[in-house]
């Protein structure tokens, strides 16, 4: 075979099909986000970002970069291993500890990722329980949905955010089965919030597991940043809360929040734990300075919803089509990949703005759109730059408007 013209005809699809990513070169700057440098080549330029998952600018925040600091001084580099073997320190256990009280349980537990979190949880829990079924909601993450396939047990999927499809599911089942109930709170690319409420009613009525992923949630909802299932009193009847360090918290990482028995099964079975270099010291102490100090301010949360309406007044006012959603992501809907692709470029190479197009496969085909994440530090400045950049681009790329606002 030959494998290089293989790989070739691949990526020169993916070219075709206007769906090829090309990664942006950014340095960040520090007490300036969003503010970065882009490299390309040998030139060089200041640009703001638009599309990073930092969603309230903790990653810069002095707190956590203190923290860090004083951990690095403290401990050094790295973790020393796994966290069976050498990599078990100090700031792992306090961050767990944080976790754990963030979110009400009795007990919380640390992976490398959020996407870790997920594929090691679901897969143990799945694979070990006996003739277990875990019924998963159709627009579930990716990490979700491998740790299903990786667990081997079966799997129903049901209709996105449908309790009566899920209810009906589970009511066909042996009600002798283990059952798992996996959801998100917030969808990160439509930006819809799932009926939790709901959902735990019928978890409730037919004795099924409830999986909820709080990623997209976890810091930005909630008097103390415990996400949705916080906002809306429910964390006590949730049996596993998945979530991230890597998003709203600004650091990396991702971890579980259960009873003391799932989580010490989880850490006692799941490979993904065993065998992976546990987090740096620094990462752990900086992702719980994050937490502690989202638990105490909501000022960060409040400016950013703030920004998130009045970027959506400004689309409305130049007729630019959004989805509505309740959420903090603001999805500018273009419906074609090429063009997709094509403005995202030029708001980079043009205007400075850098937001990330998103294709198929991370959505449908013909539902294409720029991903935007407004955050506490972006100005007025900004938002008047993006939407007099994106009403030029509309203009030139010939795409649908809706009525404008004033009209």
């Amino acid at each position: 075979m030959d494998y290089e013209g293989f790989f070739r005809d691949r990526i020169a699809k993916l070219h075709e099909e206007g769906r090829y990513r090309v990664f942006c070169d950014l340095e960040r700057h520090r007490g300036a986000f969003p503010r970065a440098t882009r490299r390309s080549g040998k030139a060089e330029g200041e640009v703001t970002v638009w599309c990073s998952n930092d969603y309230l600018g903790m990653g810069q925040h002095p707190k956590v970069l203190a923290a860090m600091h004083d951990a690095l001084d403290r401990c050094g580099a790295g973790a020393g291993g796994t966290r069976n073997i050498s990599g078990t320190t100090h700031d792992h256990v306090l961050l767990e500890h944080e976790l754990a009280d963030l979110h009400g349980k009795e007990s919380a537990l640390l992976f490398t990722s959020g996407y870790v979190s997920n594929w090691a949880a679901l897969g143990t829990l799945g694979a070990m329980l006996p003739n277990a079924v875990i019924l998963s909601d159709a627009l579930n993450h990716a990490s979700m949905i491998e740790g299903i396939r990786h667990s081997r047990t079966e799997k129903v999927i049901w209709k996105h955010n449908d309790v009566m499809d899920l209810e009906q599911k589970l009511a066909a089942i042996d009600p002798d089965r283990p059952k798992i109930v996996a959801f998100e709170s917030v969808y990160s690319m439509d930006g819809d919030i799932a009926p939790i409420a709901e959902i735990l009613d019928v978890c409730e009525e037919y004795g099924a597991l409830s999986y909820i992923d709080e990623v997209h949630a976890v810091g930005m909802y909630g008097p103390r940043g415990g996400g949705v299932a916080e906002r809306e009193g429910l964390m006590h009847r949730i049996d596993v809360i998945e979530g991230t360090l890597g998003k709203a918290f600004g650091v990396m990482g991702g971890y579980i929040a259960a009873s003391s028995a799932l989580c010490d099964f989880v850490r006692s079975y799941a490979s993904g734990f065993i065998f992976s270099t546990a987090l740096p010291p620094a990462v752990a102490a900086g992702a719980r300075a994050a937490i502690r100090h989202l638990k105490e301010s909501s000022a960060e949360r409040d400016l950013q919803k703030r920004r998130v309406a009045e970027l959506r007044a400004r689309l409305d006012a130049i007729g630019i089509p959004h989805l509505p959603n309740p959420s903090h992501i603001v999805p500018v809907m273009v419906k074609d990949p090429v063009k997709c692709k094509y403005i995202s470029d030029l708001l980079l190479d043009q205007w400075g703005i850098y937001v990330q197009p998103i294709n198929y496969p991370t959505v449908p085909r013909g539902t294409e759109r720029l991903r935007f994440t407004p955050g506490p530090l972006h100005t007025d400045a900004d938002l008047d730059h993006l939407a007099k950049a994106l009403e030029s681009l509309w203009a030139q790329c010939q795409l649908a408007r809706l009525p404008r606002a004033a009209e």
